[in-house]
């Protein structure tokens, strides 16, 4: 019995995921937008959108990602002044 090829002639793009530079840009791309998405989505409780258009949806993920910035400066902050009181 043949065992069949793993690599696909037919999308020769998907090529690059299986590179050295493929897998880095996977990596990143894991680690930077989606953990913030799963936390505002697992620790803010973002399910959908209040608001519907264009316009409005673009407003509402400003205000999102504002809030998910401060509460990580203010996190960070926090951190730093405990350090310095040690």
């Amino acid at each position: 019995m043949e065992v069949p090829s793993r690599t696909n002639t037919a999308f020769p793009e998907r090529k690059q995921g299986r590179s050295d530079e493929g897998y880095a840009l996977a990596v990143r791309r894991m680690t930077e937008p989606e953990s913030v998405f799963g936390q505002l989505k697992n620790n803010r409780g973002f399910r959908r959108f209040l608001l519907r258009g264009i316009e409005k949806v673009t407003l509402e993920v400003g205000w999102l990602s504002l809030a998910h910035n401060l509460l990580k400066q203010a996190t960070h902050d926090q951190k730093r002044k405990a350090a310095i009181l040690q």
